[in-house]
């Protein structure tokens, strides 16, 4: 079973969330509150496996509230949920550690498949987002590849051969399965390797991680 915890500000919206998630077996809303600030009282108590993440909430806001989520609760999954498609949120919240962001109109299905994909440790991004993001990070990698590249470089010298093989093949998008097929070696110790690479590169989150190599290798 997948805990899910909502937070958004308006009532109606997570009424028709946990009447969309209702209809499947393998997840359940354990946990709703109003803003940042509630959220983080919550999760004190108990620990859910994803939250929902609305961006624009009173007190502490979505991008804020993934950040202080992340930094005390790195194994709690964030999906950004929202209806803007804003690309300084995108990236902030991206940047802050979210596991994903998609659009409050998802179907039901949608919306399930998301969190479970999250849940999985991998990635996920609306089509559209994912363009603007592209478009955003190119914009920012043209502008700050001269001062950021020597330190990208320095960070990447701390990883053995082996992990800096599967670092360049996950900044290429490849899920653990595509890795586990491509090197021959278990799902099991992919995941080990990603943990390892991503806390030596201290990096967030996965995201931050692919955002990382790819300003790292220039692709």
């Amino acid at each position: 079973m997948i805990n899910v915890v909502i937070a958004d500000d308006m009532q109606i919206i997570r009424e028709g969330i946990k009447m969309m998630l209702s209809l499947d077996d393998e997840i359940e809303v354990v946990g709703e509150c109003i803003n940042g600030k509630e959220l983080l009282d919550l999760l004190i108590v108990s620990l859910p496996d994803v939250v929902l993440m609305d961006i624009k909430m009173p007190l502490i806001d979505g991008v804020e509230a993934t950040r202080l989520v992340k930094e005390r609760y790195g194994n709690v999954k964030v999906l950004i949920l929202t209806t803007f498609i804003d690309d300084e949120y995108i990236f902030e919240a991206l940047k802050n550690g979210a596991s994903g962001y998609m659009l409050k109109d998802a179907k039901s299905d949608e919306l399930s498949k998301g969190i479970k994909t999250v849940y999985e440790g991998k990635t996920l991004l609306h089509p559209d987002i994912a363009t603007k993001l592209v478009e955003a990070f190119n914009t920012l990698k043209k502008e700050k590849d001269s001062e950021t590249l020597p330190i990208a470089s320095e960070k990447l010298k701390t990883l053995t051969p082996r992990e800096l093989e599967l670092a360049k093949l996950i900044g290429s998008g490849k899920s653990n399965k595509e890795i586990s097929s491509e090197l021959y070696i278990s799902e099991g110790t992919v995941k080990n390797y990603v943990s390892k690479i991503i806390e030596k590169l201290e990096a967030k989150s996965r995201t931050e991680l692919i955002l990382y190599m790819t300003k790292s290798t220039g692709r």
